[in-house]
């Protein structure tokens, strides 16, 4: 594929029509093979010859969703790391600051930290914060922190962007979710707030699961999936206690980020977590 930038440089005009293409050629991301010569998948059979069948236009955040997730599948060779985050003496200090939180003030959420968090692992891990521009053979580090939240909402999947989290409190990024989730679910978020993300964490643990894994939201290298809190019996100086733990999953460019660099990245994410005192340090 030659791109239309100088010297035959692949730039986005050109990825976002080569996406339109492969939608309304019925190419596979995957590569398979065509009758034509080119990539694509075998036709669908006539599923009605089965029994009845409805066929719904893909519009709107969806259409948006089928674009941006088979062109980050098709570009991004992913890799999952899994971890879990002790996350006890956070949950009860955030008990704790609810029975007190002043009339007004925003709910500090597990994602509202974790957000936090991220920031400071990013600074410490400054390539999980960058964008791979392979064309020109270069990795753009990001010098700010802007931390892509996902909303489900019931039009789609959106993802409002928090600016500058690094420059933030876990109470001003905990109102600046609620409010986000708010409007981005009456759809009342503008276009702008939706670009520029620099990492992205999604938090299913409202819905259940035990471990998901997340696509990472190209360009960006890297995103972080939160599932369900559980109790669990852990052994800790040679006493078993039940502790609450919250299972992580870090999903990343592995051109970009190594094997054992994305195990660091998400172990110190997690003990950032389970430290309330190390993040307000790190931070």
């Amino acid at each position: 594929m030659k791109g239309s930038g100088p010297g035959g440089r692949i730039d986005r005009a050109d990825v976002k029509a080569h996406v339109q293409r492969v939608l309304s050629s019925g190419a596979a991301a995957a590569g398979l093979p065509s009758s034509a010569g080119g990539v694509g998948v075998p036709p669908l059979p006539d599923f009605a010859q089965w029994g009845p069948v409805e066929r719904q236009p893909v519009t709107g955040i969806r259409r948006v969703t089928v674009e941006s997730m088979s062109l980050a599948w098709s570009t991004v060779p992913h890799v999952t790391q899994f971890d879990q985050a002790d996350i006890t003496d956070l949950e009860g200090a955030r008990r704790r600051y609810e029975e007190t939180r002043p009339e007004g003030s925003p709910k500090i959420t597990v994602t509202a930290a974790a957000v936090k968090a991220c920031a400071a692992a990013l600074k410490k891990f400054p390539r999980v914060n960058s964008s791979l521009d392979a064309g020109a053979g270069e990795l753009i580090i990001k010098r700010y922190c802007h931390i892509g939240v996902a909303v489900d909402t019931e039009h789609g999947l959106l993802v409002p962007v928090i600016r500058d989290v690094d420059q933030k409190t876990v109470s001003e990024i905990a109102a600046e979710l609620t409010d986000l989730a708010q409007r981005a679910r009456r759809r009342k978020v503008d276009l702008s707030e939706l670009k520029g993300g620099t990492f992205t964490v999604t938090n299913l643990g409202g819905i259940g699961g035990t471990g998901f894994t997340p696509i990472v939201n190209y360009p960006e290298v890297a995103i972080l999936g939160m599932s369900r809190s559980r109790e669990e019996l852990v052994l800790r100086g040679g006493e078993l206690e039940t502790r609450l733990v919250l299972p992580l999953a870090l999903s990343y460019d592995h051109r970009v980020i190594d094997g054992a660099d994305g195990a660091r990245f998400l172990r110190h994410l997690a003990a950032l977590l389970e430290d309330s005192f190390q993040l307000l340090i790190e931070a």
